[in-house]
């Protein structure tokens, strides 16, 4: 592979143009001296290095950046991603399309978004974010068309958009509502207590709450929720998280006073679920240890003070989430002997308390399920589109709910009592819109749509199937404007996640609908890794098989090449968090194969990842550095940091982060950024834009996100040869 093919192309290239004559002879010598035509190399700010290494069964795995790792507002490190963003920003400020494409997406954004309607008590209530607003606003309504009430406004928190409104939980006759504070995208929540009909804030504060809700019980007195221990000074956005406990607030009490319901100080890696069922008799708790669906099931009987805890489920070995209850009897959705999911039931009155299922495995995966007007609503995937199912309590079919085409609906959420429940339909060329659906009828009816100033019927959207590297079929929507030649020629846009058993489908985003506007072609992959065709589809991209995934997106570009979508130099590539990695390590595998690259917040040091945060959970899909041989030569062989190679011309590049990122925490990206651009030959940048009062992307104000897509959207334009 010639590692400067990219450079030496477009160099040569350019000078053919001025001296036809000389080419030959230049031609000859690229072997050669392919860098003595080469711009001058761009200039980073100075990055120390640390003679640092650790020994991995043997080998001994050189870490010069480690110091990077420290908290960002530390001395050494603040003032280095100082220096990292000014130059960041005056490349991208100058760069001629960028005013051209912000204000292009300003005009685009700047229309009313709605979230799904739900009903509490004897309101309803849906999220509506009017125009360039930074935050959602959450509104109540007696009617769905009658007039609304602000609820909860975050915008009114800060100046600059930074807080916001994150996890919510109402009493069950819907007169108060407990509701998350997430302050500059941390995963830390802070809740508060609000009478929803005054809209007094109560004296109430729950801090430190993270990976949890609140569940409160049937009399509105109080509620559960779990929480860690505070953090020390300066370590809240680093330090690994820890035994989390499950407590109850009683309403109107300090948090100090709060009864602590559960702990298992033996194996603190543990996290805890609680849920109080509908009918306000059991407290179901969901003990997680990872991310994968492995759970083991507690449960309580609320019915008198003095039950125990019980453990209806021992064993990490299944998903059973909890779905709802009718009296004794329990519903989960569950991969017991289903992997692409089934329904099951578990009778506490029984002596086996044996699981039964009621809704079988299909040929679909499925996705999710919910209790709503004793009615099971059974949403499923197939090939990564939506499709949506009606049962009652025993699992017999009653019909299939009508969707308005193919792209992916949400919601279907509310309780036993409801006789209707709401959705939302997307996709690449359509934008959200909220539907009513009656239960008794089966019929749905639209409530209200998004108006956006463009023409759904000037783009088209398609499905294909690829072959990726070990003759694995993989699907792939492609969107772009009609009319387009495939001639090789159009700037693509590729994204991946691919992990996690996290699905992709289609769904409508305004930045992409720009990119397409642009005259940009916008493709999406359904990796292995994810969870498009079940627990086999997923465990076949994790651990040992990773691989595989980022052979799926190397196979993707190459089906958009040969396929004349595209070419390398008009080929980028997208990804963020463990689309991050996806990126990072498809560069460094084949640098040769893209225009230009955008890993976002991602997961880069795959030998440290689990010793920050939250990045412990994260074992269950990629393994173990430190304990298994096996797992540390997968993940050393593809580990995006360990894998820059001195030398060798990457692609232009834009890193993206952010300094309260307490999910994939910032250094993964510092080092990555720092060990690429000190590696890299020849003139294409390498960059990183450090996003301040940001986190994981959770909770970003509008105007930031703006500001993003803008520095993005120009990035590409410029080294994809867009033409505005």
């Amino acid at each position: 592979m010639n590692t400067l093919s990219h450079f030496n192309s477009k160099t040569i290239s350019s000078v053919s143009k001025i001296w036809p004559l000389a080419f030959t002879i230049l031609l000859s010598l690229a072997p050669i001296c392919s860098k003595c035509f080469a711009q001058e190399k761009m200039e980073y700010p100075a990055t120390k290095t640390v003679d640092q290494s650790h020994n991995f069964f043997g080998v001994d795995v050189q870490d010069p950046y480690r110091w990077l790792e420290q908290d960002v507002r530390k001395p050494e490190v603040d003032d280095w991603v100082k220096a990292q963003n000014k130059i960041t920003s005056r490349y991208l400020n100058g760069l001629s399309s960028r005013e051209k494409i912000e204000s292009r997406l300003t005009e685009l954004w700047d229309y009313d978004k709605y979230g799904t309607p739900f009903r509490e008590g004897d309101s309803y209530f849906y999220f509506k974010k009017s125009g360039l607003q930074n935050q959602s606003v959450l509104y109540r309504t007696e009617s769905l068309v009658g007039e609304a009430q602000v609820v909860v406004d975050p915008n009114t928190w800060s100046d600059d958009g930074t807080k916001a409104l994150s996890g919510m939980a109402f009493s069950d006759d819907g007169k108060l509502l407990a509701y998350g504070v997430q302050v500059s995208g941390s995963d830390w929540r802070t809740f508060r207590v609000m009478e929803v009909e005054t809209g007094k804030v109560l004296d109430d504060k729950i801090e430190w709450m993270k990976f949890s809700g609140a569940s409160w019980v049937k009399d509105g007195s109080g509620f559960y929720y779990s929480r860690y221990e505070e953090p020390k000074a300066e370590q809240e956005l680093q330090s690994i998280n820890l035994g989390q406990k499950v407590y109850f607030h009683k309403l109107g009490q300090p948090q100090s006073d709060d009864r602590l319901v559960h702990q298992d100080p033996e194996n603190p890696e543990y996290g805890f679920a609680a849920e109080v069922s509908d009918d306000g008799r059991y407290l179901i708790m969901t003990n997680w240890v990872g991310t994968d669906d492995r759970y083991r099931i507690l449960y309580r009987d609320l019915q008198g003070q003095d039950n125990q805890i019980e453990t209806l489920i021992n064993k990490f070995e299944n998903e059973y989430s909890f779905i709802g209850n009718e009296g004794s009897v329990l519903y989960f959705k569950s991969d017991l002997n289903a992997p692409k999911k089934c329904v099951l039931t578990i009778d506490l009155d029984s002596d086996e308390k044996k699981p039964k299922t009621i809704v079988p495995e299909s040929e679909d995966s499925m996705e999710s399920a919910s209790i709503v007007g004793n009615r099971l609503i059974v949403s499923y995937l197939k090939d990564a589109k939506s499709e949506v199912k009606v049962f009652d309590l025993q699992g017999n079919s009653i019909r299939d709910v009508k969707l308005p085409g193919i792209g992916t609906a949400s919601g279907f959420g509310g309780n036993r009592q409801q006789t209707e429940t709401f959705f939302t339909f997307s996709s690449f060329n359509r934008p959200p819109s909220s539907y009513r659906h009656d239960l008794e009828t089966g019929k749905s009816e639209l409530v209200r749509e998004a108006k956006v100033d463009f023409n759904p019927n000037d783009f088209v959207v398609k499905q294909i199937f690829y072959t990726s590297k070990d003759g694995t079929q993989v699907p792939m929507f492609i969107s772009h404007k009609k009319g387009l030649k495939l001639d090789g020629s159009n700037p693509t846009l590729l994204y991946g996640y691919g992990g996690f058993n996290i699905s992709l489908s289609p769904s409508f985003s305004i930045s992409k609908l720009q990119w397409m506007e642009m005259g940009g072609i916008y493709a999406m992959a359904n990796l292995r890794g994810g969870g498009e065709y079940g627990k086999e589809w997923h465990k076949a991209g994790t651990k040992t098989n990773k691989q595989n995934v980022f052979d799926d997106f190397i196979a993707a570009a190459e089906y958009l090449i040969a396929e004349k979508y595209t070419s390398s130099k008009h080929l980028a590539i997208q990804g963020r968090s463990n689309g991050g990695l996806l990126v990072g390590a498809c560069m460094t595998q084949r640098p040769d194969l893209y225009g230009a690259c955008l890993p976002a917040v991602g997961v880069m040091d795959m030998l440290r990842f689990h010793k920050f945060t939250a990045g412990r959970f994260w074992v269950d899909d990629y393994g173990n550095a430190d304990l298994d041989e096996e797992e540390f030569r997968a993940l050393f062989a593809y580990s995006p940091y360990h894998n820059i190679r001195e030398g060798v011309s990457y692609p232009p590049t834009l890193v993206s982060t952010a300094d309260h990122d307490d999910r994939v925490v910032p250094w993964h990206s510092f080092k990555f950024a720092a060990r690429m651009q000190a590696a890299n030959v020849g003139s294409n940048p390498i960059l990183i834009r450090i996003e301040t009062k940001a986190g994981h992307g959770s909770g970003k104000p509008t105007a930031k996100v703006i500001e993003e897509v803008a520095d993005e959207w120009a990035f590409l334009a410029k080294h994809l040869g867009l033409k505005l």
